[in-house]
């Protein structure tokens, strides 16, 4: 083969994978709406169910129905008449996805399904197959070609079902309010999990670890507080001493401040760190979303910050590698 012909028949199949999809538009009806109602009205879990290739798209559905705030799993047919069927319970719904409507492992469950009384969503691609008549509601998926120039191996037809399957979901997700928020509940562990979960108290350096030093303190003590401590800066506080319980915020020392400091030459064992530092300066407060502590540095071009309560007395401090470690940048 040529690469030219290679390239129309990449052409060939996701015009026809398209033209699959795009069918499905007008077959949405009031049947679609109806399933909408069902999920919506389950007070289980929503049980996707599919054979062969069927049973992957069946997977991938429930896991966007779980991600986007439908409990759901994928239960495996073959295994649900040997025992896994004890997983559904009169309070779930199935969605069950057979092109063909009649696979031995689907239809075998339908009478069980029926004796619990658990109703019944059916993706098939025959309105008049046993699946799709003995379905509470049907939605047909059918296609006109598959995408295989044998016709066999299951290409629009599959996709035709994946992208009802997220019609339903995401329909649904809108129905219930689902926000940002709720999305990052159930991704802890991804990007937008970090971001929108992940509060500053949780990334912040408490205790000893915060770099402290009293407005008295000179540049020299100052410079070694902040190489102790390793966060590029140092808090100054009002107090005379370093052993009080609650220090109260005055100012900061940076990196930055160091290198302004260096221009004026200074007697750094005389020079007290409060006629050098930044008063007045920007802070946080533990309870923040750490990445409005990002957006914070990033607008103000710093590179560190201190934690403060709503009386400016220090709750701990952080810097930008502290974000980096936590994946928030």
């Amino acid at each position: 083969m040529s690469q030219h012909a290679y390239l129309a028949l990449g052409i060939a199949v996701l015009k026809a994978e398209a033209e699959a999809v795009s069918a499905l538009i007008d077959r949405l009806d009031s049947r679609f709406e109806q399933a909408c109602e069902l999920i919506l009205s389950c007070k289980g879990r929503i049980v996707v169910t599919g054979m062969g290739k069927s049973g992957h798209i069946s997977n991938k559905i429930a896991a966007t129905l779980a991600s986007t705030g439908s409990p759901a799993f994928f239960m495996h047919p073959g295994e649900a008449s040997h025992g896994d069927l004890g997983m559904i319970t009169k309070h779930d719904l199935v969605i069950a996805l057979s092109n063909s409507g009649e696979t031995n492992e689907i239809t075998l469950l339908l009478p069980m399904l029926k004796r619990i009384g658990i109703s019944l969503i059916a993706l098939t691609g025959r309105p008049q197959s046993t699946l799709a008549t003995t379905a509470d509601i049907h939605l047909d998926v059918s296609v006109s070609q598959e995408a295989c120039p044998l016709g066999l191996a299951p290409t629009s037809s599959t996709t035709a079902s994946l992208a009802m399957g997220d019609a339903l979901a995401v329909t649904v997700l809108q129905a219930r309010g689902f926000t940002e928020e709720d999305f990052a509940m159930s991704h802890p562990g991804g990007n937008l999990g970090r971001r929108l979960l992940l509060r500053v108290s949780d990334i912040m350096h408490t205790g000893d670890q915060i770099p402290l030093v009293n407005a008295d303190s000179s540049l020299k003590q100052t410079l070694l507080e902040m190489t102790r401590k390793g966060l590029g800066m140092a808090g100054v506080i009002d107090s005379k001493s370093l052993d009080q319980k609650h220090h109260v915020l005055v100012g900061i020392y940076t990196d930055g401040d160091l290198r302004r400091t260096f221009e004026q030459m200074p007697n750094i064992e005389t020079a007290s760190v409060k006629d050098y530092m930044t008063p007045n300066c920007i802070t946080i407060q533990a309870h923040s979303i750490a990445s409005e502590a990002l957006k914070v540095m990033q607008e103000n071009k710093i590179n560190a910050l201190m934690v403060v309560d709503e009386n400016n007395i220090i709750q701990g401090a952080l810097n930008m590698h502290d974000l980096l470690r936590a994946g928030i940048v």
